[in-house]
Parts: C-alpha cells; structure tokens; sequence
C-alpha cells in the first residue's frame, strides 16, 4: 500500500498541471538543464582527454619510454649496454650519441639537436623514424656515413629537399692557427620525417652513430646515452635501476617519458579537474530549479498532504514521494543528458565540424576519448547533487503540520 500511494502520487504530481503552468514548467526547466549540464560535462571531459592522450602519444613517441644517459664524461660502454641487453630480453635498446648543431643552407640557419644512432634499431622504437625509412634505402644511408634524416620544418626552414647537402657547425672546437674554430661538416640529406609537433620537427636530427662518434672524437663502443622500448616503462625502470647495482659503470642516470614532461602533464591534470568543478556548477544552478520546483508542488497541494497525513499516512511515506519526485525530474535530465552527450560525440567524431590547425596540434580532427572514470565520476556527481536537492523539499513536506493547515484551509 506505501509503495503504491508514493507510485500514484509521484505520476499524479507529474503531470502537466494546467492550472498552475508555472510549476510544470520550472520542472521541465530543472529536466532540461540537468540534462544539458550532464551533456556539457561528458562532452567536454571526452574533448580534454582525447587532447591528453593525444599529447601523450606525440611526446611518448618522440620521447622513448626510458632514456639511461651518462651524467660524465666517461658515457656509456658497450659492456654495460651488452649486460643490460642480457638481463632484459624482452626490451629494445638503441644507444645514441648526441651533440648540438647549427645548421646551414642557403644562408639560412638553424639550431638544431643531432643524434648519432643505429637507424635502423632507433627505428624498432621511433615510430616516427620508422614511417620516415621506408622510402629509402636502409643499406645505402649506412654506407653514405654522412647522411641525415631531418625534420620537415627544418627543411622547410632551410629550403632543402632530399638529396641536398647542407653544413652543419657542432660546439666541437678545434684550433685553426691562433684561434679555435667549431667543427663543420657537410652532410647529405637522406630523409624526412614528420612528428606532427614542429617543436620536433625543427629540431631534431639523425644521423649514422659512426659519422657522429668520429666528429665528437669519441672511441667506438662508447654512448652518450641509451634509448629503451618498454610496454611497461614505470616498472621496467625500477628493474633496470637494480640492475644496475650489479654492473660496473660510471655515473648514469635513468629518466622516463613522464618525467621529462611532468610539468606539461601536471598543467593538464589540473586544467581537467577544474573544468569539471566548473561545469559541475551548471548542473547544480539547474537543481536549484528542482527545489524551488518541488517548493512550490507542496505548497499547491498542501491541503492534500495534510489530509493524506490526518487519514494515517506516515511522515515518512510523504518524505519519501517527493524525495523521489525531485529524483525522477533529475535522474530523467541525466538519462536525457547522456543520451544527448552519445549523439553530439558521434557527430563530432563522424563530420569534420570543428578543425584544429595542423601546425599548431599536429592533428586536424578534434581527438574524443570518453573514459570509463570520467563518465562514471559524471553521473556519480549528478546523482549526489540531484538528490541533495530532492531532500530538502521532501524534509519539508514531511513537517507540515495537518492540524494547523486542515483547520486554516
């Protein structure tokens, strides 16, 4: 019997109310905003974190997962590399030589990184590298020891195409009569890649790890550091340091790809826990409809509840019904919410709606990632919040004194 008096009142106190719109209408106000709020919310923690992973993937891919480099002199041997190759198997390793340059070709210039490597071992772990080898000749890039794979806004900067020389000056110095010189040499370009970040592209440089040990004047079997391919890089990295307890070596120092951008990451992190405070607002200013709603239900009817409260029906039971009428208004907004929120991320994963500018994202079609945490915190929030603002109301039904009202109205 309780169940079904709540059941008949909460449909009866539903219904469009012709002789009071205004108090429908405000309920189909609080439907609809919550609705839309729960749409924004979804929408836009999908948005931010398809951005984040989109990030994550162009810095991962140009950053390695862990990076061991010598903090002196004395680099990295080739015992050590060989030791480590031994105990981890299963991971890819690609020693490299670094140095800094400036390039130069038809009197323009440029700052640029060059890595000495194996091509075609840093390509196993460089999916950008990899996509930019395929159109060459693996085996003649090797033998041409002066060869260059560069950027593609480097060689937009430089108006050079594949084929080209161009001169590269290195911080090495070496004396020329009564002064010192940097080192210059001509390099030929054996290819292009594109990373989709120009802050890459027009910086970095690859070159055979020969070409660039023999400019640094430094012994064969010596690197400066060791790039590492690791599905689970935080906890490779903690195996690889214990290993090398075991192993002689001088001073080396391990850095994942979360690290070298932690900042970056961090600033994201946060940018997205604020968003969500902020649009979880909208979703409370639209609650408040609920209530004032819910207010003015009960006192439009409050010769009702008092003669429903003088014919035996708990306070409880009252409590209980308009409790659950404010949930069925805002429960109904976030189902309508969700719904809205699967119909604006289809379109905007199916049309080209929103473009994004190539040279400044790396992508042009706007990335969506809704994760399972993100919507499950989305509608957990909306719940909480839809039902805070359908217990005051209902507390106040509760406590309406049936005597004093049967005796004035």
């Amino acid at each position: 019997m309780p169940m079904a008096l709540s059941g008949f009142l909460i449909r009866r106190y539903l219904r469009f109310d012709k002789t009071q719109p205004f108090i429908s209408i405000t309920a189909i106000l609080a439907f609809v905003g919550v609705g839309v709020g729960v749409m924004v919310l979804i929408v836009a923690m999908a948005i931010m974190n398809g951005m984040s992973k989109e990030f994550e993937k162009k810095l991962f891919v140009m950053n390695y997962p862990i990076t061991l480099y010598a903090t002196s002199r004395q680099g990295i041997s080739s015992q050590t590399l060989q030791s480590l190759q031994e105990r981890f198997p299963k991971l890819i390793f690609s020693p490299y030589v670094r140095m800094q340059s400036v390039a130069r070709a038809h009197g323009v210039m440029g700052a640029s990184i060059i890595f000495g490597v194996d091509i075609q071992k840093e390509a196993q772990i460089n999916g950008v590298l990899q996509k930019a080898i395929q159109n060459i000749d693996i085996q003649k890039f090797k033998q041409d020891k002066f060869a260059l794979i560069v950027g593609e806004g480097l060689a937009e900067m430089l108006g050079v195409e594949v084929g080209e020389k161009i001169s590269l000056f290195f911080t090495q110095l070496e004396p020329m009569g009564l002064s010192l010189s940097p080192v210059m040499k001509r390099f030929a370009i054996g290819g292009v890649f594109t990373s989709g970040l120009r802050a890459y592209d027009t910086s970095y440089i690859y070159t055979n790890l020969s070409a660039l040990a023999a400019i640094k004047n430094i012994p064969q079997g010596v690197y400066d550091g060791i790039h590492i391919y690791s599905d689970r890089p935080m906890e490779d990295i903690e195996k690889i340091r214990l290993a090398l307890n075991d192993i002689p070596h001088q001073s080396l120092s391990l850095e994942g790809w979360w690290q070298q951008n932690g900042n970056f990451f961090s600033a994201m992190a946060l940018e997205k826990r604020a968003l969500f405070i902020v649009l979880m607002l909208i979703i409370l200013m639209a609650s408040l409809n609920i209530i004032s709603s819910l207010l003015m239900v009960i006192m439009n009817r409050r010769k009702e509840i008092a003669l429903l409260l003088s014919m035996g029906t708990r306070a409880k039971e009252i409590q209980k019904t308009f409790f659950w009428l404010g949930n069925c208004i805002g429960c109904g907004g976030i189902v309508l919410g969700v719904m809205l929120s699967g119909v604006v991320l289809y379109v905007l994963r199916t049309f080209p709606i929103i473009s994004l500018p190539a040279d400044v994202y790396g992508i042009t079609k706007l990335p969506i990632d809704l994760s399972v945490v993100d919507f499950c915190a989305t509608l957990l929030g909306a719940v909480l919040i839809v039902c805070a603002a359908s217990y005051y109301p209902a507390k106040k039904a509760s406590s309406i004194d049936a005597l004093s009202v049967l005796r004035n109205e």
